[in-house]
């Protein structure tokens, strides 16, 4: 990785090709599209907003040739340019002035709220919206004797009353992946080990905790509108990244083996979602708790 961060760096044609390279190739493989994100973010963070810029229109513009080459319309790098690298160039730029990663996070967040009020503003019945799109594959499913037909219906029905919150929730979430990866990059380049410090010292405010008391009291008193459980779901990345930044400053605190963590992301990895459920608990109740100060303390004494 962090050859791949010396060549990006190394001009304004390396980084065009990485970026066009990479979004192009997420065509078939979505990860890829986290490192053209990350390519944009390294660049903004290191040469600033006009050179992210830069980059991100000729990557752009390479990517939109591309797409009609190939795939006859150049919508897709619209697609990148609008939806991922306008975000990720804009978070970029706040972490750059800020140099608070805490901060950046909650901002991106508030992307989530944005998405979640564009989708309330644009459907009346958001339930209704997402039900209709996922039609389609509650009758494949049903016609492929996967699912019976009723027990369909009602999974389809439990899932779109979450899918506006949780798709907010994916998408910036998936903008703080590359936002992080592009961090790492610039830490692996000019301050070895600097992001892994920003990581670990990790604090959401805790408004966010209150918030999150809120929103869960209305779920209880609201039962039948569902702008609560959307607006809970927004919060749950922050939970988690927050519970991830404990283990990860408790693991440096006892200068565990890196194996250790090894094992920590594949337990993750395969007990879905109930681990992901745990570490973001203990990161809703470190924002009380301060758990990462009682263990300094404890290890102390």
């Amino acid at each position: 990785m962090q050859s791949l961060a010396g060549f990006i760096v190394r001009g304004r044609s390396q980084a065009t090709l990485v970026a066009t390279a990479s979004a192009m190739l997420s065509l078939l493989v979505p990860l890829l599209g986290l490192i053209s994100s990350a390519t944009l973010a390294l660049v903004t963070l290191r040469k600033g907003a006009a050179e992210g810029l830069v980059v991100g229109a000729l990557a752009g513009l390479a990517g939109g040739l591309l797409a009609y080459a190939t795939l006859g319309s150049p919508l897709p790098a619209v697609g990148f340019i609008l939806v991922l690298w306008l975000p990720i160039w804009g978070l970029s730029l706040v972490l750059r002035r800020t140099r608070s990663l805490a901060l950046t996070v909650h901002v991106t967040a508030l992307i989530g709220l944005v998405i979640v009020a564009g989708i309330y503003l644009q459907a009346a019945d958001p339930a209704a919206y997402w039900t209709e799109l996922l039609e389609p594959i509650r009758r494949g499913l049903v016609e492929g004797g996967v699912v019976d037909a009723a027990i369909g219906r009602q999974l389809v029905e439990r899932i779109a009353r979450w899918m506006t919150g949780a798709f907010a929730a994916t998408f910036y979430f998936q903008l703080l992946a590359a936002l992080f990866i592009g961090r790492w990059w610039q830490a692996l380049l000019y301050n070895p080990g600097g992001f892994g410090a920003e990581f670990r010292a990790l604090r959401l405010q805790s408004g966010v905790g209150y918030a999150a008391l809120g929103l869960a009291a209305a779920m209880l008193l609201l039962e039948q509108a569902t702008w609560p459980a959307d607006l809970l779901l927004l919060t749950a990345p922050l939970f988690f990244l927050q519970g991830m930044a404990i283990a990860h400053a408790l693991a440096h605190a006892r200068s565990a083996h890196r194996g250790w963590l090894v094992g920590f992301y594949g337990l993750l990895l395969l007990v879905m979602p109930y681990a992901e459920i745990l570490v973001a608990g203990i990161g809703f109740l470190d924002i009380w708790g301060d758990l990462r100060a009682r263990f300094a303390v404890r290890e102390k004494n």
